[in-house]
């Protein structure tokens, strides 16, 4: 699928390793619930964050972003500090298709770098893989980017991103299933496919079909 052999490759989350429901049925009520309880318990933790959120009234401006689901970082730092405890609790694990494992181990093993890059904290990403239904999945993961390297769907973010891991941009391959995301990681010079698990249409629908 690809016109050289890329030597990394950078991976989406919702929708690409993992199921969208999750994040959607599991994380996000998870982090809902237990909001104004971590910022009344940890109040040291939680006041840099809660200054970086607009309003007179930052807990409710934090969980009308939840509902809208809003990309923005100092709701995602929270969020992945809440996860943490539920990941640590054993009351999350965090979901992976079966494909996924399997991909991570070929590709390590073929001596490529696999990176993720998600809307979602490095701290929230690093706990999905690390208290997966699959095990920890971490060693097979070298470099974790969030929001604060840049939005998904700007080109400059990838530009970023190659330099961070000293690459050029067509040593870096991006699988996501957002196209706009793929076409933004196309205009930095990556490659980039764009996975469909429904079957739509799309460039591959497993990451069984990624490499070699």
């Amino acid at each position: 699928m690809t016109h050289t052999p890329p030597k990394a490759i950078l991976l989406d989350i919702e929708g690409t390793t993992s199921s969208i429901r999750f994040v959607a049925d599991e994380l996000f009520p998870y982090a809902r619930r237990h909001l104004a309880e971590f910022v009344a318990n940890n109040p040291e933790v939680a006041a840099p964050i809660l200054a970086q959120v607009p309003g007179d009234d930052p807990v409710a401006t934090l969980l009308a972003w939840i509902d809208e689901d809003r990309k923005e970082t100092p709701l995602k730092t929270l969020q992945g500090l809440i996860w943490a405890r539920g990941y640590a609790d054993g009351e999350l694990k965090g979901h992976v298709y079966p494909d996924t494992p399997e991909a991570l181990r070929r590709w390590t093993a073929a001596g490529l770098m696999v990176s993720i890059y998600s809307s979602g904290s490095i701290a929230a990403q690093k706990l999905i893989f690390g208290h997966s239904i699959a095990g920890d999945l971490t060693p097979f993961l070298s470099g974790y980017f969030d929001t604060t390297t840049g939005p998904k769907r700007d080109s400059d973010s990838y530009t970023r991103i190659v330099d961070a891991l000293d690459l050029a941009p067509s040593e870096l391959l991006f699988v996501s299933d957002m196209a706009a995301e793929v076409d933004a990681a196309h205009e930095a010079g990556l490659q980039a496919l764009l996975i469909d698990r429904e079957g739509g249409p799309a460039d591959i629908h497993s990451l069984a079909e990624v490499l070699p």
